[in-house]
């Protein structure tokens, strides 16, 4: 059952056949064929190319691991053009929240500081994420970036306030959504319903720190990096409605595979692969 009123997809979340896998193997390359083409075109700010490493060097562990981050991970991922330095810094710390990877966050709050994403916008991620990926995770992120705008002297002055003016409601898609989750989920759940209506759905999601296409980058980036596949269309679909482009839809699966690991990458590919059919329709 999910959250947001629209019925999981039940045949997606079967166990893949030796087909299906080859399916999205095919669509996976498919989706990065563009970019590939492409690579190099995305500067990278200098200051943040490679953040630096928390704790030991990898090079005394895993000399290899040093070599794919250098080259495939910095090298390449992050400079292909369908999704900029900036976006992958909202996927990369969407993922390592959801993940509760709270060793990693710190350079990567860093580096999302050095390509343009503001504090309040980390502030916002963090308490977006809190209602998808768990109080405890979010509570983690808290106390990594505490560090680090202590360090880089951020001040609350910089952050959003605890109750700003929401943003206009959509009031016909709001009641689609309502009618959705009130039959699906009342009747087992009142109290889940009535928390993802007043909470997630007239307050969070209307709050202004963090832009609506950037909300729902970050709600689908988390979605996969937790392998919660079945969740994804109603939001991929939302994130699309926001802004987000179909190129910039499969760069996020293509970088995740780095973040999230490639399983949950692949997971996500048939999943995407029905929402942008059925929006060609």
């Amino acid at each position: 059952m999910e959250t947001n009123g629209v019925r999981p997809n039940t045949a997606l979340c079967k166990a893949p056949s030796n087909a299906s896998l080859l399916a999205a193997a095919a669509v996976l390359c498919l989706l990065g064929a563009k970019s590939l083409a492409h690579a190099q075109v995305v500067s990278v700010p200098p200051s943040a190319s490679v953040p630096a490493r928390v704790g030991d060097n990898v090079r005394t562990v895993a000399p290899a691991l040093e070599r794919y981050e250098q080259n495939a991970l910095f090298g390449n991922l992050w400079r292909r053009p369908d999704l900029s330095p900036r976006d992958r810094s909202l996927v990369t710390l969407a993922a390592l929240v959801a993940r509760n990877q709270a060793a990693e966050l710190p350079r990567y709050l860093d580096l999302a500081l050095d390509s343009d994403v503001k504090p309040g916008e980390i502030s916002e991620l963090i308490t977006h994420l809190a209602f998808y990926s768990g109080w405890g995770n979010a509570l983690q992120a808290v106390a990594a970036a505490k560090d680090v705008f202590a360090r880089r002297r951020i001040g609350a002055d910089q952050l959003p306030p605890s109750e700003p003016e929401l943003l206009p409601l959509d009031q016909a898609a709001e009641a689609t959504r309502a009618a959705r989750v009130e039959q699906d989920v009342r009747p087992v759940s009142p109290g889940l319903e009535g928390f993802t209506t007043d909470i997630l759905f007239r307050d969070l999601w209307l709050r202004p720190g963090l832009a609506p296409r950037d909300r729902s980058l970050v709600t689908v980036s988390s979605l996969i990096a937790s392998g919660q596949v079945a969740q994804v269309p109603y939001h991929l679909n939302r994130a699309m409605d926001n802004g987000l482009t179909r190129a910039q839809a499969g760069e996020v699966v293509t970088h995740l595979a780095f973040y999230a690991g490639w399983p949950n990458a692949f997971s996500a590919v048939p999943v995407l692969k029905a929402v942008l059919d059925g929006r060609r329709n």
